[in-house]
């Protein structure tokens, strides 16, 4: 039986986990064929590359979001205020406004020194300003605020196979209903600032397009360090892990970190906490691939990097 081991020794984001499934093997090309069936491909433009974080090579995954209001408006999968200094191959220094319901602000450099970089952007030039001329079949707001609704009609209306749809939409689903929870608000009234993000849209659709893709039967994870210490968002000062991290990792086994960041963000949560059908240390396996998805954060002592162990 084809298994997968989420070994987050470092926690998880969603970013991470594609960029390890693309580093163990899966497609990208064809995972940037499979996302325009979202029909939203005017407002983002992918990159993957190679990094190296604390001596581990591991591809970084990025969502660059399309916005002629900005130079780029580029949005994280947790809801933060970063401003990053990407040095990418072709010498331009992108600053990026992220825009997000957990307004705290980070600096990051990342640590593309020595590597070779291969960079794949794939660049779809519409011009858009807000009431863009090409109509799509359905009716969808400006990325920052889509709610639980639009994003199920998003995936109900693209072209998927069935095991993707619900994949996907199991996902949300459990950020929808912590979030809601937690702001006391239905799941159908749920308003994402964070989920309704494209590149979170990406990251969850992408994981289940990837994890199908690569022929997946059973899924294992370690359990989740989440992080300690505090974060500024919107609402002030809040515990780390965040309250919508927490409630989507009940029932998830979570393990004590000294790192004083968020160490999981809800994506990364949500993905782990639905995919995984038991939690511990890796199981009896032959190894097949291993692949190393990079986070943002470079940390001092242990690469921040999410790794995924495929075998049978």
């Amino acid at each position: 039986m084809k298994t997968l081991y989420f070994d987050c020794f470092s926690g998880v984001s969603g970013d991470m986990v594609i960029g390890a499934l693309i580093d163990a093997g899966a497609d990208p090309v064809k995972l940037v064929e499979e996302l325009k069936k979202l029909n939203i491909e005017d407002e983002y433009e992918l990159t993957w590359k190679k990094v190296v974080k604390n001596g581990i090579t591991s591809t970084k995954f990025d969502v660059l979001l399309k916005n002629h209001r900005h130079e780029h408006e580029h949005t994280h999968d947790h809801a933060h205020t970063h401003t990053h200094n990407h040095d990418h191959e072709h010498a331009h220094t992108h600053t990026h406004d992220h825009d997000h319901e957990h307004a705290h602000t980070h600096t990051h450099d990342h640590d593309h020194g020595h590597t070779h970089t291969h960079e794949h952007t794939h660049t779809h030039d519409h011009d858009h300003e807000h009431g863009h001329e090409h109509v799509h079949t359905h009716d969808h707001h400006h990325h920052d605020h889509r709610s639980y609704k639009d994003i199920v009609q998003l995936l109900e209306e693209a072209d998927f196979s069935e095991q993707v749809k619900d994949t996907a939409l199991r996902i949300f689903k459990k950020i929808g209903e912590a979030e809601g929870l937690i702001h006391g608000v239905p799941l159908e009234r749920v308003h994402f600032h964070e989920v309704g993000a494209v590149d979170s849209i990406i990251d969850i659709i992408g994981t289940a397009i990837l994890i199908h893709q690569l022929e997946i039967e059973a899924i294992k994870s370690s359990p989740i360090p989440v992080g300690t210490g505090k974060i500024r968002i919107d609402h002030g000062l809040y515990p780390v892990p965040a309250p919508a991290t927490l409630e989507i990792l009940k029932g998830v086994p979570i393990e004590h970190s000294e790192v004083r960041f968020e160490l999981t963000t809800p994506t990364g949560a949500a993905i782990v906490a639905v995919l995984a059908e038991e939690f511990g240390s890796i199981p009896s396996m032959k190894v097949r691939s291993i692949g190393y998805g990079a986070g943002t954060k470079t940390f001092k002592d242990h690469p921040n990097v999410v790794r995924v162990i495929i075998g049978e």
